[in-house]
């Protein structure tokens, strides 16, 4: 025989058919209809309530984590005192050069320079973002921002 639209079944065993309680105790579902004895579970509407309450004691056990915390990485901050300590000959410093001479750690993504410290070397920037004393001390000892 074909397979065509009307002669698609389900496959036998699949599709039981609802059992209805509450209908007497011939049934087989009467007198509690399958709630068991008393209770909040055995009255209508008594289940939310409970998962209400588990709910509130789940959100109690968790940590009070205020506030917001970003998910962008930070630049790594350095002074040119440090750096002049590192650098004494002219250079051009880049994000590499700073993670192969331990300034900055080697899982950084950005480096910033901030004022602290006198530079006396004629040092090349390239991709590290500064402030502005921090620009003005490096122009004045010769250097360069890229």
């Amino acid at each position: 025989m074909s397979i065509e639209l009307h002669t698609i079944k389900a496959a036998p065993g699949s599709r039981t058919k609802k059992f209805r309680i509450g209908r007497g105790n011939s049934s087989g579902r009467g007198t509690t209809a399958g709630k068991g004895t008393k209770g909040q579970r055995a009255r209508s509407g008594g289940r939310n309530k409970l998962k209400l309450k588990g709910m509130k004691q789940m959100l109690l056990s968790f940590p009070k984590n205020r506030g917001f915390k970003s998910g962008y990485a930070k630049p790594k901050t350095l002074t040119i005192a440090q750096i002049a300590k590192v650098f004494t000959k002219p250079a051009t410093i880049d994000l590499k050069t700073l993670k192969n001479k331990h300034l900055i750690n080697k899982s950084a993504v950005a480096a910033k320079i901030v004022a602290g410290g006198k530079l006396e070397t004629a040092l090349k920037f390239k991709g590290i973002s500064a402030t502005e004393s921090a620009k003005k001390s490096i122009l004045e000892a010769g250097g360069q921002m890229e």
